[in-house]
């Protein structure tokens, strides 16, 4: 078995980096991808029958979890290149772009998602 590492395309560049900085980057996309799972547990979760919302507003808050969660898992593979290649070619760290839209599209969905419970309530 050799002893090649994935992607190739980061580990090809560069120099190693402290073992400490791959590792917190490492650390952090796990942080990301549990983020996901758990919007996606989310949007599953508002389908129930113990969840007293308008079918309207359930669709559009799953919908809006799940984009969250595919914008979350795909910030989580961008971020993590893009950090692992940073630390072996000595660049500046990347910015953090994908947690601003990731904030947009959660707040977006807390309004949302207040006004449906606000509409049942007058009810």
């Amino acid at each position: 078995m050799t002893n090649e590492r994935f992607p190739r395309d980061i580990y090809d560049e560069g120099r190693d980096p402290d073992p400490r900085f791959s590792l917190a980057n490492e650390r952090t996309f796990l942080a990301w991808t549990r983020t996901a799972l758990a919007l996606l547990a989310g949007a599953v979760a508002i389908h129930t029958p113990a969840v007293d919302l308008d079918t309207w507003v359930k669709v559009v808050a799953s919908l809006v979890l799940l984009l969250a969660a595919g914008v979350a898992v795909a910030e989580s593979w961008r971020r993590w290149r893009a950090t692992e290649r940073a630390l072996r070619l000595g660049h500046p760290l990347p910015g953090f772009g994908g947690a601003a839209v990731l904030v947009v599209l959660l707040g977006s969905l807390i309004v949302g998602v207040a006004v449906g419970v606000i509409v049942v309530a007058l009810r």
